[in-house]
């Protein structure tokens, strides 16, 4: 017989075997992958290496798909310490990109200077409405926030969609359905030859690590995140913690919005997130929800992105294939956690009978 309990005694370092073994196993069950699809697999691993970091433009490339995973990544680590499970980055997100579009399509005669703290205000207001609206039903209602912030996730895509295809359409797009492009003084500047939104997210980094480890704040979401009955004996206002906290969590999605927005795609679309909210769930549980690890977790995530997209031209793999090998490493690596969470053992049928 099989027993599965709780891990309490794994070290640091066994942490690290076990995913190491973990990313191993996944490099040799999707080498089988690739030599199925007639491929030498170390060329196609060395060429995800290049495709990713081989020259200046593709290293750009791929901070430029971490910047907004790291920034919402770290918008749901907070929610995940108080075990508020945010599903909703999403519809934070679109939410986040519509409030700086708002305010990059209607004031557009203000200088940068001023119109893009707006926009980014904007993003943190409407990202954090968004998240604090299931925060305060599951404060005061106890209902399942789980629920809740993935159908707010449609509703926020369905707006969106209204907007590109009514009111905000852009009437010289000849008919398609397009939002008007932001105007220069809405787009972030660049720095080194990227957007600044790198900028923002190493601030983040640092900011979210000092607040989340050395402030009261910090101190009373780890409390109530390991159990709301000892903050309440402790005297703190667990409601409103829930409320506040969340509202930051979808206030740092919501500004990966508005760096998507006003530093990528300069303008507003349905398919502004393109899926950072959801892979910022899976990046921000494997950093587990320590800030300068998301960091590093996001960068190579994206490198893994930005090398399947290479690979699919150098070695002519479809983007369903890359989208496997990519999968594959993904569902090795998220499986180590159960063996550094949790421990199987092996019962004996006599003593399980003597226990009986």
């Amino acid at each position: 017989m099989l027993r599965m309990s709780a891990r309490t005694d794994c070290s640091r370092n066994e942490a690290v075997i076990i995913r190491t073994s973990a990313i191993l196993l996944a490099l040799s069950a999707v080498a089988v992958f690739i030599m199925l699809l007639g491929h030498n697999p170390l060329s196609v691993y060395l060429s995800m290496i290049e495709g990713a970091f081989g020259s200046g433009y593709r290293i750009t490339e791929t901070i430029r798909k971490a910047i907004p995973l790291i920034v919402a990544s770290l918008g749901i680590s907070l929610a995940f310490r108080l075990k508020f499970w945010n599903i909703g980055a999403e519809g934070q997100i679109m939410m986040g990109a519509f409030g700086a579009t708002f305010f990059a399509l209607n004031f557009q005669n203000l200088p940068s200077v001023i119109l893009l703290p707006l926009m980014g205000l904007a993003s943190i207001i409407c990202g954090g409405i968004w998240g604090a609206i299931p925060a305060y039903f599951r404060a005061k209602f106890r209902t399942n926030e789980t629920i809740f912030t993935l159908m707010m996730n449609y509703i926020a895509l369905k707006w969106l969609t209204y907007l590109q295809y009514g009111p905000w359409k852009d009437p010289g797009a000849l008919g398609f359905p397009k939002i008007p492009g932001f105007t220069e003084n809405a787009v972030l500047p660049a720095f080194f030859g990227l957007h600044i939104g790198w900028i923002i997210a190493v601030l983040l980094i640092v900011i979210m690590h000092i607040f989340v480890n050395h402030t009261k704040r910090g101190y009373e979401i780890n409390v109530v995140g390991e159990s709301e009955n000892t903050g309440r004996y402790a005297g703190m206002n667990v409601k409103f913690i829930i409320i506040y906290t969340i509202f930051l969590s979808g206030g740092l999605c919501g500004l990966a919005g508005m760096i998507e927005a006003s530093g990528v795609n300069k303008t507003l679309s349905v398919e502004i997130t393109r899926g950072v909210g959801y892979t910022a769930i899976i990046t921000s549980w494997l950093s587990s929800l320590r800030a300068p690890v998301i960091a590093i977790v996001c960068i190579l995530f994206a490198a893994m992105i930005q090398g399947g997209t290479f690979i699919q031209m150098a070695f002519q793999i479809p983007q369903s294939a890359a989208q496997i090998l990519q999968g594959m490493i993904l569902f090795f690596v998220l499986g180590s956690e159960f063996f550094i969470k949790y421990k199987i053992s092996i019962i004996n049928d006599n003593k399980a009978e003597a226990n009986q």
